[in-house]
């Protein structure tokens, strides 16, 4: 039995359609489903148990064996404010979840974020020691969040402190692809833009307010959720070390690119607006972001990331242009 948090959400119902998809079925998860239609996530896929957020700490208490813990759940908005509420879901029930899994000797994968990394001025290496992990500064509280729990496991495994006997703390880039619909301002600039071009608009970016990057040139590191799930997966068999693991394409590319691909994919020439850059984001804003990915790929991991162009032909076409886009 595996517990999956998170499940109704964007990764989450992915990972939980490809765990099916292997023939894994006996899947609690646990999700607040909310009023935003996540539940439409799951109607296509099978699992043994639901458990509320709030009832997760009582459920555990006494839980069967589990084969492992993978802690996807949170509040990922980058432009939340709340404080007490983002540690609450972002580090309180992380911590509880580890505790759990060192107390049972259950292994455990979770979320952690490339926002992790900041500005990237100390680059994007998924180094675990203390010491490097006190040289990372977030920008935001989201970001900040993610980081205060991946100190906290760097300092208790550092210490020999209890710890689950294999771990993962996966730092994902920019993750796009289906059933993030539920996600208001925070869906992907993939599925945006497809909108905007469906509407007859031109796309909008935007524009650059530091002169070493043209408007539209700003770079992130964009992967395809097959991807994130692969990676997964073959950690729930793999003897990989434990450790901290980024989670991207492993190439930076710019949001013009992206823009160009949901063209291209729609069949349409391109037609780019650039708009001011919002006072909220100056100074909060990355720039550039590209996964390091030698770390992953030294523990084994040696399966090819989807292209860009190949990652948004798929979630367009596949998803995006059918009547029911979900998976």
């Amino acid at each position: 039995m595996i517990l999956l948090t998170g499940a109704a959400g964007f990764i989450g119902s992915n990972l939980l359609a490809r765990l099916n998809e292997a023939g894994i079925t006996d899947v609690v998860i646990c999700d607040q489903l909310g009023t935003e239609g996540k539940w439409r996530n799951l109607r296509n896929h099978e699992f043994t148990d639901h458990v509320p957020i709030d009832a997760l700490k009582d459920w555990l208490r006494d839980a069967p064996a589990l084969e492992c813990v993978i802690h996807l759940g949170a509040n990922s908005d980058t432009t939340a404010a709340d404080g007490d509420e983002v540690m609450d879901h972002n580090f309180a029930h992380s911590l509880m979840l580890w505790r759990h899994c060192a107390k049972t000797g259950t292994p455990f994968i979770y979320a952690s974020s490339a926002a992790t990394y900041g500005n990237g001025n100390t680059g994007f290496a998924d180094q675990d020691s203390p010491e490097f992990l006190a040289t990372l500064q977030p920008l935001n509280l989201y970001g900040w969040s993610k980081h205060v729990f991946d100190r906290r496991v760097a300092r208790d495994v550092e210490q020999g402190r209890p710890a689950p006997p294999r771990w993962y703390g996966l730092k994902f880039f920019n993750v796009y692809g289906p059933n993030e619909y539920h996600k208001g301002h925070m869906r992907s600039a993939v599925f945006n833009i497809t909108g905007t071009v469906q509407h007859g608009e031109p796309a909008r970016l935007f524009a650059s307010d530091r002169p070493d990057y043209v408007d539209g040139g700003q770079c992130r590191d964009f992967v395809f959720v097959d991807d994130v799930c692969d990676v997964i997966l073959w950690l729930l068999r793999a003897s990989a070390p434990s450790g901290l693991y980024n989670v991207g394409s492993g190439k930076a590319r710019s949001w013009k690119d992206l823009a160009e691909a949901v063209f291209a994919a729609l069949g349409k020439p391109p037609a780019i607006e650039y708009i001011p850059m919002p006072e909220t984001l100056r100074g909060r804003y990355q720039y550039w972001t590209e996964a390091d990915m030698s770390k992953l790929r030294r523990a084994g991991y040696n399966a090819p990331m989807t292209s860009l162009e190949e990652g948004v032909r798929r979630y367009v076409m596949e998803f995006l242009m059918r009547k029911d886009q979900y998976r």
